[in-house]
């Protein structure tokens, strides 16, 4: 006979937390956010932890390197998505990986012979404005020259002006050698006003650049996620096909934490990929699976060995699983659940897996809550495809700005590996769609007034952390009237109507 839960599943708009004790101390500016991402025994630190409990959804229409940069510098990892090729996905690490460092390896260079056309061309692809000229125009070629949106005019130049013409040439540009440390190359930046110092070998090969504006980073972002190396961390997308041949390859990238990326983690082809990971790396490389929504798949995933273990089925707003398939889990349940396995797991065996909430996020408030809950994070697509680092394009519909957002199960996406369990069958049907979602500005301003709203919430539940928020917080089943209660009513909104003000 078929299993029947007795209560049915819920999300987390059926839910609210109640007010308890502030004192004195329950200020925004004393709260800490910090939380782990990956597995550690109990009375030890965690081999990663979050700065904030924010990382984004491993899909094409979120996570580039340039979402990966902007999430770090604010606290928070990407996941870059792993729907391309193994070179592709390596070469997106790679550039996160180098962007902190200091010395960062140039993504934007031409030949002399080229013209303004491509230098503007090449602008609006990359968003930098320093370009280097090589003689081949490759990264490492040999530097001729250098150009910045301070060497030309666009309304005085053709299209067709020759870059050799209005570049500043070699013999007339500060460079540091091979070897030069990242103080020394600020003290160059500094003594010589400069914004950008090119860094060459002893055969004038382009090597790096130190960018001025990387030194003032910490100061603007002092949630900054660093390495070791103070270079950006960055998570990465695997799937349970290829991994024999990505993950070293993500490896040798700098990725610092991996994800297997399936709509249902409770399989043996999850088991199979940590096993291998496990096998050919020990606990060295930090690998996180799912999603699951119950206990039974929590403690499958535990055993198999991964890192931290992602719950949610069906429940992104781009996600189409349940209407196709009948399958998955109110968020709010599957949360409360998974997280109560989790703390008697740690109970019987001393070791600590973190939990990450994957889906259901429609308001700010839904954070606080699956935070209360027991998730350690949150992975968030929707949310993150609205901003300006988000990968995609940015488009006017009847007036309004949108940005394009497409699921991973979605036709366009064709990432069907992540649905066929391994098999050599393909998926006849869709499990995600292709859409548009309100364009909302930068990463760094969204995020920001996400967490003043979690850090305030918490301060009027009367905790500081978010292991204080899921000991302490008292959560409450709402009704349908209470949630229509809880927003504006009986009153007729000025901007809506646009009333004159008088």
């Amino acid at each position: 006979m078929a299993y029947y839960f007795e209560e049915p599943s819920r999300t987390f708009s059926e839910y609210l937390l109640v007010p308890g004790y502030s004192s004195v101390e329950c200020m925004t500016k004393n709260v800490s956010l910090k939380t782990p991402l990956t597995k550690f025994k109990k009375g030890e630190t965690p081999a990663i932890s979050l700065n904030i409990p924010l990382v984004s959804a491993i899909m094409q229409s979120v996570s580039d390197d340039k979402m990966a940069v902007a999430l770090a510098k604010e606290g928070g990892i990407s996941f870059i998505y792993g729907s391309q090729s193994i070179e592709n996905e390596a070469a997106m690490v790679r550039r996160v990986k180098s962007y902190k460092a200091g010395f960062v390896e140039s993504i934007s260079n031409l030949r002399p012979e080229q013209t303004l056309a491509d230098i503007l061309a090449l602008k609006k692809k990359t968003g930098h404005s320093t370009v280097a000229i090589t003689d081949d125009g490759t990264a490492n070629g040999k530097l001729v020259g250098l150009v910045t949106s301070r060497d030309y005019r666009v309304s005085r130049m053709e299209p067709t002006t020759l870059i050799s013409s209005f570049m500043r040439p070699f013999n007339e540009l500060i460079y540091g050698h091979e070897g030069i440390t990242l103080s020394e190359a600020n003290n160059m930046l500094w003594d010589h006003k400069l914004n950008v110092l090119p860094v060459i070998s002893n055969e004038q090969k382009l090597l790096y650049f130190v960018f001025r504006k990387d030194y003032d980073s910490h100061k603007e972002n002092p949630n900054e996620l660093l390495d070791g190396s103070k270079r950006y961390m960055v998570g990465a997308g695997i799937n349970t096909r290829d991994y024999e041949e990505r993950i070293p390859a993500l490896i040798e990238a700098g990725a610092d934490v991996l994800c297997i990326d399936s709509s249902e983690g409770f399989s043996e082809w999850q088991a199979r990929t940590l096993q291998f990971v496990r096998q050919k790396y020990g606990d060295t490389i930090k690998i996180g699976a799912g999603n699951v929504v119950d206990k039974e798949g929590f403690l499958f995933l535990a055993k198999a060995g991964a890192d931290f273990i992602k719950v949610g089925i069906g429940g992104g707003s781009i996600c189409i699983t349940r209407e196709q398939k009948g399958i998955g889990r109110g968020q709010a349940t599957a949360v409360i659940e998974v997280a109560k396995a989790r703390d008697e797991y740690f109970e019987e065996t001393g070791i600590y897996i973190p939990i990450c909430s994957d889906g259901g996020i429609v308001h700010d408030y839904h954070v606080t809550l699956a935070l209360a809950m027991g998730s350690d994070f949150i992975m968030l697509g929707r949310y993150f495809s609205r901003f300006d680092e988000s990968p995609t394009n940015k488009v006017n519909i009847n007036g309004n700005y949108m940005k394009e957002y497409w699921g991973e199960g979605s036709a366009r996406a064709r990432n069907w590996q992540r649905y066929d369990m391994g098999g050599d069958s393909k998926l006849s049907f869709e499990e995600g769609v292709d859409s548009y979602v309100p364009y909302a500005g930068s990463l760094k301003d969204n995020v920001g007034l996400t967490l003043n709203k979690v850090k305030s919430t918490m301060c009027n539940c009367g905790v500081l952390t978010i292991p204080e928020l899921q000991k302490n917080a008292k959560i409450t089943l709402v009704s349908n009237t209470s949630i229509i209660e809880g927003g504006a009513h009986d009153v007729l909104l000025k901007d809506q109507h646009r009333f004159p003000v008088k």
